[in-house]
């Protein structure tokens, strides 16, 4: 069994506990999922991967970062894996819907799955969930709450700049 290090950090988003192993980030928890925390964990928030985690947040809140690069080790089915890899093309400041990533990953008709999937992605922000909507262009379920949606979608928007047509 691996040991997960862990740290919590508050957020513009409420209170987020971090964990990772050697490998990567392996969970960001919100407020309404502690209870998810791995079994076999440290409270270690100098752990490398944890610091960093904790920087590239702080750059993201203040609308310096807009992709990271640090390394990711969720724990997922083939299945899942795939849509959070879609997930993390979704371009900072734009959104898209369920369908939209069900075609990407060539399994048009699983639009029900890449949402349970999504829901079940276990490092939000950093693997952008939040970007997306239904297709109708409404917020749809978000593990932290859809105010907290909101206020990441908002971010983005406040800081994506504009292009000219």
């Amino acid at each position: 069994m691996s040991t997960y290090f862990t740290c919590t950090l508050e957020s513009p988003i409420g209170r987020l506990r971090l964990c990772c192993t050697e490998e990567g980030l392996t969970h960001v928890l919100h407020t309404n999922q502690q209870e998810n925390l791995p079994e076999a964990w440290v409270e270690q928030p100098e752990h490398p991967i944890l610091a960093e985690a904790i920087k590239q947040l702080a750059d993201y809140f203040s609308g310096t970062r807009t992709d990271f690069t640090l390394p990711l080790a969720p724990e997922g089915t083939d299945f899942q894996k795939a849509v959070w890899q879609a997930l993390q093309t979704i371009p900072y400041g734009q959104t898209c819907s369920y369908g939209d990533i069900a075609e990407q990953i060539d399994r048009a008709k699983a639009v029900r799955a890449v949402g349970t999937a999504n829901g079940s992605n276990p490092l939000s922000i950093f693997v952008p969930c939040h970007r997306v909507i239904g297709k109708n262009g409404t917020l749809t379920g978000y593990a932290g709450g859809l105010t907290q949606k909101k206020i990441l979608l908002d971010l983005e928007a406040q800081h994506t700049p504009l292009t000219l047509t």
